[in-house]
């Protein structure tokens, strides 16, 4: 009887490590539930290069379509369409530029480095003459600008900056660009033209309406008149060789979206033309 016990005692232990082998074999073959389970998605980021003038709006409508495109994140780089222009022909990593006039889109445009087919004017502005706010200047035409009163007019330097390029076309079609020349102090941005007559460093400054509604240190003096410029256009453009072509679409389609468009008017902006 004894042998008996422990030949069922041998056999018992026998099937039981049998059973733990099968079933350490099958857990080891069989996935775990959470191999079932889709890794995340890698965000993508996009890098924009944009008109400095566009900074506030579109950092106002950053966290709308981060929020709504969890999956696309966006580094900005902001700074006067020429050198932005420059920076993507020496071969700067950007997926989507948004200049301030059609002048250095259309250089990119020749040399290939665009995709045509996604060009598009975004929006629109104008041209504001303005002055320090606790200006006792007596200004409200650009024409006054040639008075002996006026010292220093800040406006973006016309090479790299749409904003200066507009302005000397108004000072010529005027007729007054040789008397004004000698008062120049060029920005290299049109923020950087706002913030020199905020400070007092100049007498009056041509710049976007868009920047002068931002700041509560100057005051609009007088829009240029539509006909004395180019229209001012902001086009927009996937650049050929970004590495995220299809989320560059997306997020331009969005700044298009009706939506988007809206949050651009409260700024002052256009609608593009």
């Amino acid at each position: 009887m004894k042998q008996n016990k422990l030949a069922w005692f041998w056999l018992l232990a026998l099937v039981g490590l049998l059973t733990v082998g099968v079933m350490g074999k099958v857990n080891q073959s069989s996935p775990s539930p959470e191999s079932f389970i889709p890794s995340t998605k890698e965000p993508i980021i996009l890098t924009v290069s944009a008109a400095a003038s566009l900074q506030d709006a579109i950092a106002a409508l950053d966290p709308v379509f981060e929020s709504t495109h969890p999956n696309i994140g966006v580094n900005y780089n902001f700074a006067a369409s020429g050198t932005l222009q420059q920076q993507i022909e020496q071969g700067a990593k950007v997926d989507l530029f948004i200049s301030a006039a059609a002048k250095q889109m259309d250089r990119l445009e020749a040399k290939n480095l665009i995709d045509k087919d996604s060009r598009r004017n975004l929006l629109s502005n104008r041209l504001a003459l303005i002055v320090p706010q606790n200006s006792t200047l007596n200004i409200k035409t650009f024409e006054q600008l040639a008075d002996a009163q006026v010292k220093r007019i800040a406006m973006g330097e016309p090479r790299s900056v749409p904003a200066g390029q507009y302005a000397e076309e108004v000072f010529l079609n005027l007729g007054i660009l040789p008397q004004l020349q000698p008062k120049f102090v060029y920005g290299n941005s049109v923020r950087s033209v706002l913030s020199a007559v905020e400070s007092g460093n100049a007498d009056a400054g041509v710049v976007y309406a868009t920047d002068a509604q931002i700041s509560k240190r100057v005051k609009t003096v007088t829009m240029a008149p539509p006909n004395s410029h180019a229209p001012i256009v902001y086009p927009i453009a996937v650049i050929k060789a970004s590495d995220h072509p299809d989320a560059a679409h997306t997020y331009a389609a969005f700044l298009a979206s009706p939506a988007a468009q809206n949050a651009f008017s409260q700024y002052g902006f256009g609608p593009g033309q």
